[in-house]
């Protein structure tokens, strides 16, 4: 397998967790053990499941860690639209975010097709 950090996702999933975090630091702090570390604990998944994968011995293996990260993408979108919908987001952040995490979750999925083939 390739190096991880050469990974063009892996790289833009990094990006995200840098940015989930002075994001998420804005949240009430009662939300500090609820969706503001739910969601920084989806987003370094991410990254980390990627890398994990990437130095496993198996195409197998590797294709199951970017599914767990596609996972993981999911949990960021809900959580995205949670966090709007108690408004401890507006509309232009959510939407950013968003945008990026679907991005990253494309990504994934073309991934993981190339590992397959």
């Amino acid at each position: 397998m390739s190096n991880f950090k050469n990974l063009l996702v892996w790289q833009k999933a990094m990006k995200f967790v840098e940015e989930i975090y002075p994001l998420t630091a804005k949240f009430p702090d009662n939300e500090k053990f609820g969706l503001v570390s739910q969601l920084r604990r989806a987003a370094v998944s991410i990254p980390s499941n990627i890398a994990e994968g990437c130095e496993r011995n198996t195409p197998k293996d590797f294709a199951n860690f970017i599914t767990i990260a596609r996972g993981s993408a999911a949990e960021i979108e809900t959580q995205i639209s949670i966090a709007l919908s108690l408004n401890f987001l507006d509309e232009k952040s959510a939407k950013n975010m968003l945008d990026k995490i679907v991005e990253i979750k494309k990504m994934l999925f073309g991934l993981r097709a190339k590992i397959q083939k």
